[in-house]
Order: C-alpha cells, then sequence, then structure tokens
C-alpha cells in the first residue's frame, strides 16, 4: 500500500470511535446521558494524539461512528432527538446511519460547525503522515433517516410503497397484505430514565404511503423481534433477498445515491472506507462504486467486514476482507476445541496471492475485547481470551502471518476488559457502540488529553510499549514479502530431534532475499517451552540464504530484543536447528539474514 509519504508499508489500521477515544469522563452511569458520562470530540484528537499512533506503528485511522446516526440526544433546530422506539441506546448506534453527508454533532465544539471540525481533523490526521478511514455502512440506514445536508439525495424519495420489491425503489415494503403497521418491541432490561416507549413509529404507521419495511437483519414482520436489527431499515440495491431476483438495469437509484457519498467524503479528504456486511450488497454494484472510488483516488484503500463471497467481493475491487475464520480458530484454540495443527492447516492453506488480502484481528467493536473473560462450552461470540496477555501469544500470529492489513482496536494496546454494562449493550465484554462512556483502560492513556500514559499502570505502559514493536516490526522487509513458509511439518517431534511439539513455527520471507522472519507461538497449555526449529534445506533455497548466517532475537514478551545475535552455518540451522526458549503464552520472533551487513528493521 503506497502511503502519502510514498513509503510502501504494510497497513495497520487502528479503530477509534471518537466517541469513547478521548473521552475522559468516568462516572459511566448506565444508561447515562452526554452530560453526565460525557463524550470524545473532534477537536480532542489533537496533533499530540496523532503523533502518540503515528509512533504505535499506525498507518490508517478508521474512524468509527462519525456519521450522524439516530439518537436521544436533543441538538435542537435541524437536529432533533429521534423517536426513542427506533434508537438503541441514549447515544445511538454507530451502524444506524441518519444522515449519509453529516457527522455526528455530539463529537462538535460548535455544533453548527461540525463539518469544518472534522475536516480539521482530516487535515491533522494527514499532516501526522497517516490516513483516513470512514465507515461506510450499505446494507441498512436508521428507520428515521434524513439528510439535513443533501436532503434531495434522501432515500426512498419517490418509492412506489405499493410493492415489496422494485428495481427503482431504494427501500422493500411490507406492502402485502395492506394496511399493516409497524410494532415494535423494547428490549427486556432497557428502560432508560425519563424516555417513553409506545411501540409505534409515525413514518410505518400504515397510513397511505407509510408502508412498514423491511428490517436491516432482512427481517419481513411488521413485528421486528427486540434483538433484530429493529432500529434499522434494509436497503435495495436491486436483488429481492427473499428470492434472489435482480433488476440492475435500469442502474437501481440506490447505486447512484451511494456513489454521491462516497465522491463527498473523499472529496472532503477521506482516504479509504471500511465497508459494513458488504456480502449483503450485491457484487454487480460493486464493481460499480470501487470503479468510481479508485478514479477519484487509485491510491484509496477499501475494506470489508465481509463472512461469505469473499473472493467475490475482493475481485469486485475491495483491497481486502476480514478474515473472521481465522479470528474464531484461535477461539476455539483457546475453549480446548482445536489446537496447533489446525491454526497450521489454517495458516498454510492460503494461498500466498489472496494471504496479503486479509484483514487480520483480535478485536474490533462486533468482538469480545481480549482480555475479556474466557468461556467454555459457548459459540466464538461468547468469549473472550481471557487476559490481556493472550495478545503477546496471538497477535504476533495473526499480525505477521502474511503482508496484508491488520487492525487494532482502541484500548487493545493497553489491556481494556470491556467489563461492565455501559446501558443498552449489557455486560457483554466489549465496548458499547450504543452508549455514552469511557474505556476504563485507555483514560489513564490518554491522560486528560496529554496522551502520554501518565495515567496508566506500569503493566498498561508494558503492553502498550509492546505493542508499538509488534507494529513497528510488521514493517520488517521479510514481513512485507509475499512468502510464507509453514515450519511445523519440518518440527514435528518423532520428526526431527529437539522439536517440541507445543511450539508453532513460520517463516516469513521475500523470494531470494537472502533472508527470514521465523515467528515461533507457544501454544502449550503449561509454563515456558524449550526445542529446536529447524530451517528446510527447500526454504533455504528458496530464500536464498547465504552460508553463513545471523540469528537474531526481535521480539520476545518482553518486547524488541534485537540485541541477541548468534552466528551461526547454514547447514546447521537446515540440519539441527536454532534453539528457542518462548514464555507461557507467549511468542518470539527472530530474523535470520545475512551475517554481514545487518538488515535494520526499525
Amino acid at each position: 500500500m503506497a502511503a502519502h509519504d510514498g513509503v510502501d508499508r504494510k497497513v495497520v489500521v487502528y479503530q477509534l470511535a471518537v466517541r469513547t477515544f478521548s473521552n475522559v469522563n468516568e462516572t459511566r452511569a448506565p444508561d447515562g446521558t452526554l452530560e453526565e458520562n460525557g463524550v470524545g470530540k473532534l477537536g480532542d484528537i489533537d496533533a499530540v494524539a496523532l503523533a502518540a499512533l503515528a509512533d504505535l506503528g499506525v498507518t490508517h485511522v478508521w474512524l468509527t461512528g462519525v456519521l450522524r446516526q439516530a439518537t436521544l440526544t436533543d441538538h435542537g433546530d435541524d437536529l432533533p432527538a429521534d423517536d426513542p422506539d427506533v434508537v438503541k441506546g441514549r447515544a445511538g448506534s454507530f451502524y444506524a446511519v441518519r444522515d449519509y453527508f453529516d457527522v455526528c454533532p455530539d463529537y462538535a465544539e460548535d455544533v453548527p460547525h461540525r463539518l469544518a471540525e472534522f475536516d480539521a481533523l482530516i487535515e491533522r490526521i494527514h499532516a501526522a503522515g497517516l490516513r483516513v478511514i470512514l465507515d461506510l455502512v450499505p446494507n441498512h440506514v436508521a428507520r428515521g433517516y434524513g439528510s439535513v445536508v443533501r436532503p434531495e439525495l434522501d432515500f426512498g424519495r419517490g418509492d412506489d410503497t405499493t410493492t415489496f420489491f422494485s428495481g427503482r425503489n431504494d427501500f422493500f415494503y411490507l406492502a402485502e397484505p395492506r394496511g399493516q403497521v409497524l410494532r415494535l418491541t423494547r428490549p427486556a432490561g432497557w428502560s432508560p430514565a425519563g424516555v417513553t416507549f409506545d411501540g409505534l413509529f409515525a413514518r410505518e404507521d400504515g397510513r397511505e404511503g407509510r408502508t412498514p419495511k423491511a428490517t436491516g437483519d432482512n427481517g419481513t414482520s411488521p413485528s421486528p423481534a427486540a434483538t433484530s436489527w429493529y432500529e434499522t431499515v434494509k436497503l435495495n440495491w436491486g436483488r429481492d433477498f427473499t428470492t434472489g431476483r435482480t433488476a440492475f438495469e435500469p442502474r437501481p437509484p440506490v447505486w447512484d445515491k451511494f456513489d454521491a457519498i462516497l465522491a463527498y467524503w473523499q472529496a472532503r479528504g477521506v482516504d479509504g472506507f471500511r465497508v459494513d456486511f458488504a456480502h449483503w450488497v450485491p457484487t454487480e454494484a460493486w464493481r460499480f462504486l470501487l470503479d468510481r472510488v479508485k478514479a477519484r483516488d487509485p491510491e484509496a484503500y477499501v475494506f470489508a467486514e465481509a463472512y461469505e463471497n469473499l473472493e467475490g467481493l475482493l475481485a469486485a475491487g475491495f483491497d481486502a476482507v476480514y478474515h473472521d475464520a481465522a479470528y474464531d480458530l484461535l477461539k476455539r484454540v483457546y475453549q480446548g476445541r482445536a489446537g496447533v495443527g489446525d491454526v497450521d492447516a489454517m495458516f498454510g492453506s492460503l494461498d500466498d496471492g489472496v494471504r496479503g488480502r486479509y484483514v487480520h484481528y483480535l478485536e474490533n467493536h462486533d468482538e469480545r475485547r481480549i482480555a475479556s473473560p474466557l468461556v467454555l462450552g459457548v459459540s466464538e461470540d461468547g468469549t473472550g481470551f481471557g487476559s490481556a496477555r493472550a495478545g503477546k501469544q496471538l497477535a504476533p500470529l495473526l499480525y505477521l502471518c502474511s503482508e496484508g492489513p491488520v487492525l487494532v482496536h482502541a484500548g487493545q494496546e493497553v489491556g481494556e476488559e470491556g467489563a461492565g454494562a455501559s446501558g443498552f449493550s449489557g455486560e457483554d465484554g466489549r465496548t458499547s457502540i450504543f452508549d455514552y462512556t469511557s474505556i476504563p483502560a485507555l483514560v489513564g492513556w490518554v491522560n486528560g488529553h496529554a496522551y502520554d500514559g501518565g495515567g496508566s499502570t506500569s503493566e498498561q505502559r508494558a503492553l502498550r510499549a509492546w505493542y508499538r514493536d509488534l507494529l513497528r516490526l510488521c514493517q520488517d522487509e521479510s514481513v512485507r514479502g509475499a512468502r510464507y513458509w509453514g515450519l511445523r511439518h519440518a518440527n514435528r517431534a518423532g520428526v526431527h530431534a529437539g522439536a517440541n511439539d507445543a511450539l508453532f513455527p513460520f517463516a516469513r520471507f521475500a523470494s531470494k532475499s537472502g533472508r527470514l522472519v521465523i515467528v515461533v507461538a507457544n501454544l502449550g497449555v503449561g509454563g515456558a517451552e524449550r526445542g529446536l526449529v529447524r530451517i528446510p534445506a527447500e526454504l533455504a533455497l528458496a530464500a536464498d540464504l547465504p552460508e553463513t548466517l545471523t540469528l537474531r532475537l526481535l521480539l520476545d514478551d518482553g518486547g524488541a530484543q534485537d540485541l541477541r545475535v548468534t552466528t551461526c552455518a547454514r547447514a546447521t540451522s537446515i540440519d539441527d536447528g536454532f534453539h528457542v526458549a518462548v514464555a507461557a503464552q507467549s511468542a518470539n520472533v527472530y530474523a535470520i539474514e545475512p551475517a554481514v551487513g545487518r538488515h535494520r528493521t526499525r
């Protein structure tokens, strides 16, 4: 990926929710208002904060939840509070977008000038040498969608509300039987003080032109469940999701409206987009949109949250897609439902041409915090990894297994646990996307907007320093190379003397570079593990290793350790292997390179 400074860099995305990132208010009252619990501001993300992110190793800042969402907070004039029956949480869901051409007024010091404040933030991000990623939520919008910036491009204008599906409509209408009324159920346990619910929504009350719409999660009932995406309505991209029937000619109006949305934000300086639930939008639409995005900015970076049709989305023009399968596998390893062999099989099965187009992560807003409790006997979504230390074992695996992008969630680098109930989100091991709150472990690092860790514990500071060392290692020349070589087959007990089956090793390199980076993870369930790691002769040939080598330990559980140097013969590494000692719940990273002419990694 070409950065603004012209240097080829591995993409390191930092997910930053403006609502919580810089909020240092520690009240955190459940269902608290903006005035009680505070909120992050665009202006708080200043040059000091951004310099700290650049120092951490970040290349792209994903500004999450910036688009104006449906909310219970009244900003007056053209920005009133929404009907509480179609809002989740006091603050409102990041993914119930109310106006695609506006930013959330909560984050502005001067609400009428909120877009100018956003533009200034983009300028600061660019000045720090970073790029800007913005959310795109193409599958659904808030039930109360209506733009105050570009009302002429509102969804649903001119729709035929008497039919469920038409290629010329923006929404799907529950037109049969006629006269249906949207009836909503407030989720059990959520009753914020001073908020009245009646289960109705005037825009979908069944009167003429006010037909209920299909819900964002493909719901076709006029009485969506309290557990559904009831606060959203599904957009119509020209494919009937109930039958698969398509109507792409003439081009559905939603395609052109989204092209205008993308062009609008690109013109404001946005460098790329993270696309929510991209697999529920036809690939035909993505080909059209992404061609237009790249025509406006050939370096625009667009990656997709997707759980189906990954190859189709990549072929349609996405730079990368989520690799949820790898994340879920590591969860199963922690639950005792998978092992070293399963990890080796998955990593080894990826084609080198595709490997670099997967986004790898251990956290994001949808997933539990690494440090949230480990729960056995549940699905992968129902458990964390049990402690922040798990990142020291698993992040080197995911972040260094390819030249592709990696994702770090704000607070991950200081061990945030996601504990406690913020309100609508409940106790779920996540940082709420619905409520006004702050991130306990991050508040100390933000330290009154000094962004220096002055309020962090020694453990939090040490963890952040370790992530900094790892993320900087992502830019190592071998890690940015396209080649992956699994080493477990050559390092199994009973096959190679001194091997240890609790250790999972793999190599990364650029072809004929004369250099390797080797990751060795301790996936044992006990303490520290020792063993020998042998380099296959075929790998030595593929990497063009010289006769005399230097072995350096680049990273262990204490961070960067590149002063530990050993000189050895290539034949020794091939025949006998080199000794490793990996701490419990950790991973070591080594470089094998020519003995003369040290390569810099930082």
